[in-house]
């Protein structure tokens, strides 16, 4: 899979340091995989959740954080919409994000 934008990521673990090396792994996880279903994000990720719009919500570093991606499955694409704490995620409306 193709990650927009890694950047993002790396701005996010500038500033919370015990987020760094999960980020990592499932940034290079998931850039080494193809996801051509939804089935196939939850067969690696089962607590996986599904939202619309093709977008997935992981639960990173023991569900503290919340990591928000939209993906194209035809054109092997995974788009970076929001990282941030579980509390930060309830504030937001993660199916418009």
């Amino acid at each position: 899979m193709r990650i927009f934008s890694r950047k993002t990521l790396k701005e996010y673990w500038d500033k919370h340091e015990d987020i760094e090396q999960p980020l990592r792994s499932w940034y290079t996880d998931v850039n080494q995989t193809e996801w051509k279903t939804p089935e196939d994000i939850k067969e690696k990720y089962p607590k996986a959740s599904f939202l619309k719009d093709s977008r997935v919500v992981f639960d990173i570093k023991g569900n503290k954080y919340r990591l928000i991606v939209r993906v194209n499955f035809p054109m092997l694409w995974v788009f970076i919409r929001f990282i941030g704490t579980h509390a930060e995620y309830d504030k937001i409306d993660a199916n418009n994000i």
